[in-house]
């Protein structure tokens, strides 16, 4: 008999999983009413249970007093995520948290489908760190050890642009050569793929690390971290001139993963130097209203909605920043939203002449291309893809749930 295998695409956005029984492909509802949750998690200070998803949101826009954290993912192959810290009045790990999560999802899973799941088949970057081998195959390994720690006896990966491949033949078995654009939140995956016969063949795949976090990143960078102070100056303590502010803690303040690290007394004495030999304290002044009221994640958020709204050709776009100072507010414009993603226009060209050139097929053989990941919606994203593969129609595909499909019907191969 075949052993029920549970599909789970741990994302550093959002997360998402499934079944498949051979003939059907079932999305579980792993939050009330939504086949995705944001990976997410709120501790809150008083020791409470933890809450993902959605309500881990909720309870930081609410003002509940306690850590909230998000893209952990990306911490995954690093030293950081074995390291102990005080997070909702105890001292933990964020593997143990991670674990946690996926604790929560195979509960509901298995409360929701009436199963139990004792194998789990992931999905996982084509690399969590491109620039290091050693790394990334340790984030695989803390990875599988989460999934046995939360009670599964046995975890399989499959990368997560070949998932989304199997996902798209499904939907359309249409003999062609494809491409798979999937941009998550922390990394960019690219598959070619080959389908003949009711079959897909996967040529090759390449992935960077480069997400949907790194344009936020870049954008409050470019627009917001100016009001609080970047760019400015700091007089001297002795002698005369003037010195930069450094740039340290708006690269982390704009950081999803680094922000609630912000929040200690360390920080707070750091920002206080800076705004009295501030030459412009007031904008200083700004960044420890944000560190002292512990604002960073809210203004993360606002971040992410200008930039969404810039990319739909929002010529009145802002990241609205009144929660710091009133009527605060710093403009984007789809002008100034490429001109903060540039580099990484760049970077999303080379990966994708990497992917072809791995697979020995030339740009014009592309017959599609399938654009995966919420990041994926950026037009910077789909004209970059076009631009290289010019007879290529694109395919928006169902950008949050297209890796959970092709996990599910993958199970069908790897289940024991």
């Amino acid at each position: 008999m075949r052993t029920p295998m549970l599909a789970v695409d741990f994302g550093t956005s959002n997360s998402a999983a499934a079944v498949y029984d051979g003939h059907n492909l079932r999305r579980i509802a792993i939050e009330e009413g939504a086949e995705t949750l944001p990976t997410a998690v709120f501790f809150p200070t008083d020791g409470g249970d933890m809450r993902i998803g959605t309500a881990a949101g909720e309870a930081l826009i609410d003002g509940e007093e306690g850590r909230y954290m998000r893209a952990l993912k990306s911490i995954l192959g690093t030293e950081l995520f074995h390291e102990t810290r005080l997070i909702g009045g105890k001292r933990r790990t964020l593997a143990e948290i991670v674990t946690r999560f996926l604790t929560v999802i195979k509960a509901r899973a298995e409360a929701e489908t009436g199963q139990v799941f004792t194998h789990a088949l992931s999905g996982r970057p084509v690399h969590f760190h491109s620039a290091d081998m050693t790394r990334d195959a340790q984030a695989e390994a803390d990875l599988r050890g989460c999934y046995l720690a939360a009670g599964f006896d046995e975890v399989r990966f499959l990368a997560e642009p070949e998932a989304a491949a199997r996902a798209n033949h499904h939907l359309d078995d249409t003999d062609e050569t494809g491409l798979i654009v999937d941009i998550g939140g922390g990394t960019s995956d690219f598959t070619v793929y080959r389908t003949t016969q009711n079959r897909i063949h996967i040529l090759a795949s390449h992935g960077i690390r480069l997400g949907g976090t790194d344009f936020d990143q870049a954008v409050s960078m470019a627009h917001a971290m100016p009001l609080l102070g970047r760019g400015g100056e700091l007089r001297r303590v002795f002698g005369e001139g003037v010195l930069p502010v450094p740039n340290a803690i708006f690269n982390d303040l704009s950081t999803w993963p680094k922000i609630p690290f912000l929040y200690s007394r360390d920080t707070q004495r750091l920002v206080d130097d800076l705004v009295k030999f501030a030459v412009d304290p007031d904008r200083l002044g700004r960044l420890k209203t944000v560190i002292d009221d512990q604002l960073g994640h809210e203004l993360a958020f606002a971040t992410e909605r200008g930039k969404i709204a810039a990319n739909a050709g929002g010529l009145s776009a802002e990241i609205e920043m009144g929660f710091i100072e009133k009527d605060l507010a710093a403009r984007v414009t789809p002008g100034s939203l490429n001109a903060a993603l540039l580099a990484f226009r760049t970077r999303l060209h080379e990966a994708i002449y990497a992917t072809l050139l791995k697979a020995e097929v030339a740009p014009v053989q592309i017959n599609s291309v399938v654009l995966v990941g919420g990041s994926s919606l950026m037009k910077m994203v789909s004209s970059e893809a076009q631009n290289i593969c010019p007879l290529a129609r694109l395919k928006p595909s169902e950008a949050f749930t297209a890796v959970v499909d092709g996990l599910a019907l993958a199970t069908a191969d790897a289940a024991p």
